[in-house]
């Protein structure tokens, strides 16, 4: 699921985090330079959060979603809560 498939293509960083909190979505994002600043917002202020999966911009797609599905069947339910991983696989 995308953020413009739920109505928040426009919505800033920290209502996009409290959906994701709402729904228990890990979120994915390429957005290094403010999104993760306000995960560990939540983070500090004990609301809640599920997740954040940081992968630079510009590798294989499908490189990517290989490795968010290993990552995904390896997690246990609620284990990347209050986390942010960053996926740092070489270009492709």
């Amino acid at each position: 699921m995308r953020v413009p498939d739920v109505g928040l293509s426009a919505a800033p960083d920290p209502d996009v985090l409290e959906w994701a909190a709402r729904e228990r979505r890990l979120l994915l994002t390429h957005d290094f330079d403010t999104l993760i600043g306000y995960a560990w917002d939540r983070v500090r202020a004990g609301l809640p959060m599920p997740g954040v999966v940081a992968v630079r911009q510009g590798l294989a797609t499908a490189r990517v979603i290989e490795e968010i599905e290993l990552i995904a069947g390896a997690s246990a339910e609620g284990e990347w809560d209050n986390r942010v991983l960053f996926v740092t696989l070489g270009q492709e």
